[in-house]
């Protein structure tokens, strides 16, 4: 459902992204990780289209993304990690004028709002403002509006920043229902460790602009040469970053 053949993103001299390849299935969840810098947002605008590579060929459901923009962004939703909402709509009205930017009609949006505004513990707050909102009711409802055209890929940027425990725990639980009961593909960037360990299927490390690391949790152990130790260990690890946390324990004494 995803796939990328050595997408590569130069700046100047500056290689961000180095050859990257990545395929992923439907009914996936795919976490991306990396220290600060290490290419994760960049990768991100290129698999959504909002910025070009400088080599190399993104795939969203078999569709060259270059070659078919239109029908290849139709099937993806974004969550960015800081989304933009007009707070002086309420909840319905959102859905409404994002709908229309997909180009959706009302009888449809119509459908589908209920059944998301439920899914995501948001019934009964339709017709409210949504300045009136908590900062995680905000955080669903912008991933109800991205789902609302039905995408089949979902790409995830932070997804639990400013989360409380509740909220938290039901956007796992939907990221689990919507590609193993729905079949779709997830693809989500986090800093959040334990989020990824908990929901993520398979793995990748990004480092200096290349995929270091891909795979299960026992594959990741495999290659960091770990018998055993949580995702933390694993992505010090495999990221050099081992001096960093003997010096954090240190200070814990």
């Amino acid at each position: 459902m995803i796939r990328t053949e050595q997408l590569t993103k130069k700046f100047g001299s500056f290689i961000a992204v180095d050859n990257l390849n990545l395929d992923i299935d439907s009914g996936e969840i795919y976490g991306f990780l990396g220290p600060n810098g290490a290419g994760k947002t960049t990768t991100i605008r290129m698999l959504i289209g909002l910025l070009k590579p400088t080599f190399g060929k993104v795939y969203i459901c078999g569709y060259e993304l270059e070659k078919n923009p239109i029908t290849a962004k139709s099937l993806v939703g974004f969550i960015p990690d800081r989304p933009y909402i007009y707070e002086k709509l309420t909840a319905r009205e959102f859905l409404n004028f994002v709908g229309g930017i997909y180009g959706m009609r009302e009888k449809e949006v119509a459908e589908r709002a209920p059944f998301l505004l439920e899914f995501f513990d948001l019934k009964g707050w339709e017709n409210e403002l949504v300045e009136s909102f908590s900062h995680g009711m905000k955080q669903r409802l912008v991933f109800a509006s991205a789902l609302l055209h039905d995408p089949k890929v979902i790409i995830v940027d932070e997804p639990m920043v400013g989360m409380d425990p509740k909220g938290a725990r039901l956007l796992k639980d939907s990221f689990k229902k919507l590609a193993h009961e729905q079949g779709k593909t997830i693809f989500m960037s986090t800093h959040t460790l334990e989020v990824a360990e908990e929901v993520c299927d398979r793995i990748g490390i990004i480092n200096q602009g290349k995929l270091i690391a891909e795979g299960t949790m026992d594959e990741l152990r495999k290659k960091a040469e770990l018998e055993k130790g949580d995702l933390e260990d694993i992505f010090l690890k495999l990221t050099a970053g081992e001096e960093e946390k003997e010096l954090i324990e240190s200070l814990k004494k």
